[in-house]
């Protein structure tokens, strides 16, 4: 066990809140999760009012972006017990980016610990409304103050909550894009960190000013091999075969990703995991094989394609058609709220992993 401090705020700012109508990532909690990385050691274990930081113009993050993230939902029984989705999934994730990216990893105990007994006090922000739920954002970053191009000896974990509705509220436009690139095997594609997402913002910018919602990111040596979207992994279904890239360093591997793959599977579908190429998706297209589109990750859960830009040309995919992408949407959701059997040992009850 850890010892954490809490300190709690004196009145809730629930009372003043909607939670059937929050905006993605603009609503807090009360509280946040922080610990200091000191002398090569987590110390300074508190959970706290959510207050602005004091940071020298020094700091080693703002000028060198050493800095990672994850991304978790919990949602709500019908009991009233929140429900975690792999916790012990994103935890590894996270360690994984951490080393990539220089940085201490966090001992699962401890980010367990930190997690739960946050989750649990900020029990009441959970929404209850189907698509929604409390969206965790653990996050570490470099506190050394000195302009150099090293790694940083100190280091702060935060651990956030935001009450959220769905990411996507409906069906996605992409531009497969054939001028910028998101990551190259070899660089940090596959860690969740700051510097791929603010990469990512002009050609997101750009695909949006052109009438698409995200990029959908192609490989950076022939702009051939479809990588991922800017904020999911993606899927495809030609003819009676789901198809998603395989890791290659380049591509982030999505825990959303992976229970949908084991999900599929266990449901009697063919899912390969594979090199696909942008040209063959067209070709799928044009033979009337390309039955479905669809996009997964933790904020956007199960989100269908309606649309493919390549080129200059669309290719739009009948949504209403759809039989694969829902169902696994409504798994998903189900899984989460604990309304169907949990098989394979993937949800945890928070009250499980305090009391133990």
């Amino acid at each position: 066990m850890h010892t954490i401090s809490i300190d709690r705020v004196p009145v809730s700012n629930l009372q003043n809140i909607d939670l059937d109508n929050t905006p993605f990532g603009r609503v807090f909690t009360d509280h946040m999760f922080t610990a200091d990385y000191i002398n090569g050691e987590w110390t300074n274990l508190n959970i706290g009012p959510v207050v602005d930081f004091c940071i020298h113009p020094g700091n080693l993050t703002l000028h060198y972006a050493q800095s990672i993230f994850e991304g978790m939902k919990v949602s709500i029984a019908d009991d009233g017990t929140p429900l975690l989705l792999r916790p012990d999934m994103h935890i590894d994730r996270l360690n994984r980016s951490a080393y990539r990216m220089c940085m201490p990893e966090v001992p699962a105990s401890l980010f367990h610990e930190a997690l739960t007994t946050l989750v649990g006090l900020e029990k009441d922000w959970i929404p209850s409304k189907a698509g929604s739920a409390l969206y965790v954002r653990p996050f570490m970053f470099a506190t050394d103050e000195f302009i150099g191009v090293a790694a940083s000896e100190t280091y702060k974990l935060v651990i956030l909550t935001l009450p959220v509705g769905p990411y996507y509220d409906k069906p996605v436009n992409l531009k497969a894009d054939t001028e910028h690139v998101r990551a190259a095997p070899g660089g940090v594609g596959d860690a969740k960190t700051a510097g791929n997402y603010a990469a990512s913002i002009y050609p997101a910018k750009k695909a949006k000013e052109e009438g698409y919602d995200q990029v959908l990111w192609l490989d950076g040596k022939e702009f051939k091999y479809i990588q991922e979207v800017g904020t999911m992994n993606i899927f495809f279904v030609i003819g009676n075969t789901i198809v998603t890239p395989a890791f290659n360093g380049a591509i982030l591997q999505g825990i959303t990703r992976d229970s949908i793959i084991h999900i599929l599977k266990d449901e009697g579908y063919t899912v390969e995991e594979r090199q696909i190429s942008i040209d063959e998706v067209v070709q799928a297209h044009k033979d009337g094989l390309l039955k479905e589109v669809f996009g997964t990750g933790t904020a956007a859960v199960v989100s269908p394609v309606k649309n493919i830009g390549y080129k200059g040309q669309d290719y739009p995919i009948d949504v209403d058609s759809f039989k694969i992408a829902p169902w696994a949407k409504d798994y998903i959701a189900k899984l989460r709220r604990g309304q169907i059997e949990d098989t394979r040992g993937w949800i945890v009850r928070v009250e499980e992993l305090v009391a133990g």
